[in-house]
């Protein structure tokens, strides 16, 4: 009996350092813990004793899994795990350059380096090559892409 409780204590221990722990080492080695444990219970103590120690672990793993998904994000320990930064919008968007002119640094293939108002820009062609060194104008910005055409 003594070597089922320390097994379930450590496979529970296990199980919740798995959380803060990367590599699933902890977490496979807690859950052969419970399994083992179980094992033993059936083994040392028959079937209905057993039955209820299986019970009893499957239902410790749903109210941890639940106390986890509840209080856990919200915790002094989460808030070490979980980014602050924004998310979404890269502000990579360039309307202003469309329609200026400018040329280009390198070939492109269709996409290459152009400078357009003294910046560096990365640009795709309509579809065909353009050479380095030729003027372009800006036709379209769709988000990060900006669509250039040879003048």
């Amino acid at each position: 009996m003594t070597w089922i409780v320390i097994l379930l204590i450590i496979g529970a221990l296990l199980l919740f350092l798995e959380t803060l722990l990367p590599g699933m080492i902890a977490g496979t080695i807690g859950a052969l813990c419970l399994i083992v444990a179980v094992a033993l219970g059936y083994r040392d103590f028959g079937m209905a004793t057993g039955n209820g120690l299986l019970v009893a672990v499957i239902l410790g793993l749903a109210l941890g899994m639940y106390g986890w998904l509840k209080y856990f994000p919200e915790s002094r320990i989460a808030k070490r795990f979980i980014s602050k930064s924004a998310v979404g919008d890269l502000g990579v968007d360039r309307p202003d350059l469309l329609n200026c002119t400018g040329a280009t640094l390198t070939a492109l293939r269709p996409s290459g380096i152009a400078t357009i108002q003294n910046q560096r820009v990365d640009v795709v062609t309509e579809g065909g090559f353009i050479e380095r060194g030729s003027a372009i104008k800006v036709v379209a910005v769709e988000g990060s892409r900006v669509v250039v055409r040879g003048i």
